[in-house]
């Protein structure tokens, strides 16, 4: 019986070559998209050629509490207890702190950080009492070292990191790690959209100087769920290629 895991911001850059990652490596992936956005997940679905056995499309609106807790029971009574949760859903509305909107704050934080909390309660104690279970959320270098207009964005992500401390002290006993990654700039189709002289001022920033591929960020996660990182766990995995040493 394959091992299931469920990845939220699953189509975006980054969660997509996750998702990918997890399929190669025989996951049965639960794909979350959020409401309404059916079609562009099937052309997703579609477009990666995956079958109905390695992704199962899976509606979600990872803001909404009660929906979450609700719908992932449910998701539960179907498919069984999650071997893995990825909580990549997340969102950008950048500006200066003192023209930041009310709306762009609590956006940014709905969707990058209460989230974490609405999608991992519902399936965390299913996780614990099967005695085992791999939590991983992608934080950002922004999370770490802050960003100048990102005050929303840097606080949600810095947030994951301390929820992660805590309940990977919670998880612990019970065979359950919970682990961060924090990618530094990506090279996903969002970013590669900016203009190439931008790109290359944020290159000559990174002392390895290049972008991350969606793959290695990939390949973090892989690393962190599978036997060889069952030790680890309250961790924080920075793929930034030197941008931030802490």
């Amino acid at each position: 019986m394959k091992k299931l895991a469920l990845v939220t911001g699953s189509k975006g850059g980054i969660g997509s070559a996750i998702s990918s990652q997890l399929v190669k490596e025989g996951y049965r992936v639960i794909a979350t998209y959020s409401t309404g956005n059916h079609q562009s997940a099937l052309d997703w679905f579609n477009d990666k050629e995956f079958s109905q056995d390695q992704v199962r499309l899976f509606e979600l609106d990872v803001t909404n509490t009660e929906q979450c807790a609700e719908r992932l029971i449910q998701l539960m009574q179907e498919e069984g207890t999650l071997d893995v949760v990825v909580n990549n859903a997340g969102i950008t509305r950048d500006s200066m702190f003192k023209k930041m909107s009310a709306s762009a704050w609590k956006e940014v934080i709905d969707t990058n950080l209460n989230s974490v909390f609405n999608v991992t309660q519902p399936l965390f104690d299913a996780m614990c009492e099967k005695g085992n279970g791999r939590i991983i959320n992608i934080s950002s270098v922004n999370g770490l070292k802050g960003q100048f207009g990102q005050a929303n964005y840097s606080a949600a992500k810095a947030g994951m990191i301390g929820f992660s401390k805590a309940l990977a002290a919670e998880g612990a006993r019970s065979g359950v790690t919970v682990n961060v990654v924090a990618p530094g700039y990506t090279g996903t189709p969002m970013v590669e959209q900016m203009k190439p002289e931008v790109l290359e001022s944020i290159k000559a920033q990174i002392p390895m100087k290049r972008l991350a591929t969606p793959e290695e960020v990939a390949q973090s996660v892989s690393f962190l769920i599978s036997d060889a990182g069952a030790y680890i766990t309250g961790e924080t995995l920075s793929v930034n290629g030197g941008l931030y040493m802490h």
